[in-house]
């Protein structure tokens, strides 16, 4: 490892090593729900242009914030926050693998300050991935949790795979990701519905983020009889779209934000740094 790198991250987690959790003192936390999932309920959501943005600007508020990719399958929240993905069986999967690996070689440094990342590499077979249990991702969401303020991760919507599940049932607060889809809150509700079947806590995900909005005539109504609430509504901006290919952000690189989008995700930042 880089040892400018390893610096930076020692002068942050002064307790990380996983060998030395047992009996150390861990971080307190101020906030009360520092866990919190992103879990898109239709198509036509970016969950990584969103988490990517929202992580930039809690991490300008002072906050030390993990952003986690838990699409096991095609990671792609390091190309958002320009960043080197791990190489084959290292990140994420290694940390699964064993409760001996130091975190603080795992976890990727962003060139924004107090802005990490936990990822899979692209490179991963994906039966790699198949036997992992509940208490595997439990463990590491645990230690994340002792050492930062705020874990943001990004759950895949795919029921049948422990990732989906034990993040829904391992984070503090959550929220679905949805477009203007008839499909929407059917989705939800038949998701909700299956976690709690297998005996996890859904009362966490009734907030919503609407999505690359295009002012489609849309029954909100619908959502609000099933008990969920809008959290924040985007708008597609197609400069948005350009700076993530460019491995920008959108928030802080673009030269004129859209103003509803600033509105919105500002309003949600704060929600979670202020809970």
């Amino acid at each position: 490892m880089d040892r400018k790198r390893r610096i930076g991250l020692d002068s942050i987690f002064q307790k990380i090593s996983s060998k030395e959790l047992v009996g150390a003192e861990l971080q307190e936390n101020s906030l009360i729900y520092s866990v919190v999932g992103f879990l898109p309920a239709t198509d036509c959501t970016d969950n990584a242009l969103l988490i990517s943005n929202l992580a930039y600007l809690l991490s300008q508020k002072g906050l030390n914030t993990c952003v986690v990719d838990l699409k096991v399958f095609y990671p792609n929240l390091y190309q958002y926050l320009d960043a080197a993905p791990p190489k084959r069986g290292s990140g994420l999967l290694r940390l699964l693998k064993s409760d001996k690996v130091d975190f603080r070689d795992e976890l990727i440094e962003t060139k924004y300050e107090r802005l990490y990342l936990l990822s899979p590499s692209q490179q991963d077979l994906m039966e790699e991935y198949f036997d992992f249990e509940f208490g595997h991702l439990e463990r590491v969401i645990d230690t994340l949790k002792s050492m930062f303020d705020l874990v943001l991760i990004d759950i895949p919507n795919n029921p049948p795979l422990e990732f989906c599940l034990g993040a829904m049932k391992f984070c503090h607060i959550g929220f679905f990701t949805a477009a203007e889809r008839m499909e929407a809150a059917v989705n939800m509700v038949k998701l909700l519905d299956f976690a709690q079947s297998v005996g996890i806590s859904t009362a966490k995900f009734m907030s919503v983020v609407m999505m690359n909005l295009q002012n489609i005539e849309f029954d909100y109504k619908v959502m609000r009889e099933m008990g969920f609430q809008i959290a924040a509504a985007l708008p597609l901006v197609k400069e948005a779209t350009v700076c993530a290919h460019d491995g920008r952000l959108y928030i802080k690189d673009s030269p004129i934000v859209n103003k509803y989008f600033k509105r919105d995700i500002q309003k949600l930042a704060d929600r979670l740094a202020d809970q």
